[in-house]
């Protein structure tokens, strides 16, 4: 049986770990240097269809059964009046998701010479990283002032920047605010900062922009999870990424165990991750065009369209993908006739 080493921590790890071994192939675990050190976000907002494809993943019905959850998203874009749009997510405090599926991750320490390596957390082989932008997010704590926020989500945009409000418990809830300085934004915003009252500085500061290693897999390795490919939170599909990536990575070494083609499933696995970041940079792309047209917004628009040529260019390089996902396992695509 293949020996292989899963290094790092996070939902990636946890659900790499948990789909080999439901596969037979007994993981070893690394958490790595770099994965004590990791920042916990100040909060985790999970679509309902994150939670879904997370709860199929770990066979538990009741994931996060618990949490608070949010109703609505309030939406005022390119200077347009709020609109309310329905929205069905679940809202975690920092640390909460990793440590929810740490448990599921039950895996003997690393020792020894590993015959494939999982990389979801740096040291990476090969790593050199693309970034797609240059986007800083700082995230500080707020009271809310009305109370029917407390199931909803806000984003406004304004003239350097934007601006995201996930309620918690209790009446507080957390502020992201992206280019310009916190307050500056709020300065800026007509409808976000009357219906909030800071309860102190910003608390937390991490970069947003997407990036992706250069390399996402070797002969005897893959890369996995946001340390290897990361989206940005505008379109808030970061954590289910990083759940695919896993489901991914598993069915190939699933796949090669099985002595099906190696060198043809890791340019399967590394084509599906260049073509998830190629859509989400075409998503992202809506926004960043539309929501100002300010300087700010301009030179991130340009990165964007930069990183879409990029991923395009890479994928017209890497032949037509010749595996399809069926569950957690990969099979062969049909020719087509």
């Amino acid at each position: 049986m293949m020996r292989v080493c899963v290094k790092g921590r996070g939902v990636a790890a946890s659900a790499s770990i948990h789909l080999l071994t439901r596969a037979g192939l007994a993981p070893s675990c690394d958490p790595g240097p770099g994965a004590a050190a990791r920042p916990a976000s100040p909060a985790v907002l999970l679509s309902d269809p994150a939670v879904a494809l997370l709860r199929d993943v770990f066979g538990r019905s009741d994931l996060f059964a618990d949490r608070p959850r949010i109703r609505r998203r309030i939406v005022s874009w390119g200077g347009s009046e709020p609109a309310a749009l329905p929205h069905e997510a679940r809202v975690l405090a920092g640390g909460e998701l990793d440590a929810a599926l740490r448990p599921f991750a039950d895996a003997p320490a690393h020792e020894g010479a590993a015959d494939f390596t999982i990389h979801a957390a740096p040291p990476f082989p090969e790593d050199e990283l693309r970034l797609f932008g240059e986007r800083t997010a700082n995230a500080a704590p707020m009271h809310l002032l009305h109370a029917e926020d407390a199931e909803a989500c806000w984003i406004e945009s304004v003239a350097e920047g934007w601006l995201f409000m996930l309620p918690g418990e209790n009446g507080r809830g957390w502020l992201l605010g992206v280019g310009a300085p916190l307050d500056a934004l709020l300065a800026q915003s007509r409808h976000l900062a009357p219906r909030l009252e800071p309860l102190g500085a910003p608390t937390a500061s991490f970069a947003i922009s997407p990036r992706m290693r250069s390399r996402l897999r070797g002969d005897d390795w893959l890369a996995c999870g946001t340390s290897a490919i990361a989206f940005d939170p505008i379109c808030g599909d970061g954590t289910a990424q990083a759940a695919r990536e896993a489901i991914l990575s598993a069915a190939v070494l699933a796949g090669i165990e099985r002595g099906e083609d190696r060198e043809a499933l890791l340019t399967h696995y590394e084509s599906m991750l260049l073509a998830a970041m190629r859509r989400h940079l075409q998503l992202c792309l809506q926004f960043y065009e539309t929501g100002g047209t300010g300087r700010w917004w301009r030179t991130q628009a340009e990165a964007l369209r930069e990183g879409f040529a990029w991923c395009t260019a890479r994928l017209g390089a890497m032949p037509e993908p010749r595996f399809l996902l069926r569950g957690f396992t990969l099979a062969p695509r049909e020719p087509a006739l």
